[in-house]
């Protein structure tokens, strides 16, 4: 049940950030999603009652074990390294607004 719950929640939001409240690569992803004006989803892996299930769900269908586990406009990312690379070689804006996740003013 916990990878359906996942792909909805993936291709029903522009970005999706699974989470955990406690983990500081979460935090900076999400972070530098704010100051880009990103709307995105978290999901705090940690606060959800089957969290773990959802990681788990997570591992086999992207095969990251950790999070952040970030998704933009339906298509798996990566972590915090892969988020913040594609951002330093000015390609994670152009996705985010493909998405419809931010403001193309925001570029």
């Amino acid at each position: 049940m916990a990878l359906p719950k996942a792909q909805e929640t993936v291709s029903s939001n522009s970005v999706v950030v699974f989470s955990k409240t406690f983990c500081p690569f979460c935090v900076s992803v999400k972070e530098l999603f704010q100051q880009l004006g990103v709307t995105f989803k978290a999901i705090e892996l940690n606060k959800e009652s089957d969290g773990s299930d959802i990681q788990s769900a997570l591992a086999e269908w992207t095969g990251q074990k950790t999070v952040p586990n970030v998704f933009i406009g339906g298509k798996h990312i990566g972590g915090c390294d892969s988020t913040t690379a594609l951002h330093r070689e000015g390609k994670l804006v152009p996705l985010l607004t493909e998405a419809g996740a931010v403001a193309k003013t925001a570029a």
